[in-house]
């Protein structure tokens, strides 16, 4: 088949267009002629094909209980960083108390 029509027709085919006077009138010849796909662009056209269909593997669904067991996963990474981060909080302001009733060093010396 000859594509004519759009941008792959104006792409794919080359056209030329000749006449000829003659003492009893005008001759003429049109040709068309379809160009192959070349993926490299020297000897064609480098984009494909309006029609050209490509089948893709189909990617690895993954199973619900993954799903189920990652997303639990994160919940519980989640809470075990609130739970330190409100041990943090609490030992801060242990330490600020006890710096501020007893004017004691609010860190350890280690003796």
């Amino acid at each position: 088949y000859m594509i004519k029509t759009g941008h792959a027709g104006q792409v794919y085919t080359d056209v030329a267009v000749r006449h000829v006077l003659m003492r009893q009138g005008v001759i003429g010849i049109k040709v068309a002629i379809m160009l192959p796909h070349d993926p490299k662009g020297v000897q064609g056209p480098k984009i494909p094909l309006d029609d050209v269909v490509t089948i893709l593997e189909p990617k690895e669904e993954p199973s619900p209980e993954s799903i189920l067991q990652a997303q639990q996963a994160a919940e519980a990474a989640a809470a075990a960083a609130a739970q330190a981060a409100l041990q943090q909080q609490l030992l801060a302001q242990q330490q600020a108390e006890m710096a501020a009733a007893g004017g004691a060093p609010a860190v350890d010396a280690g003796f």
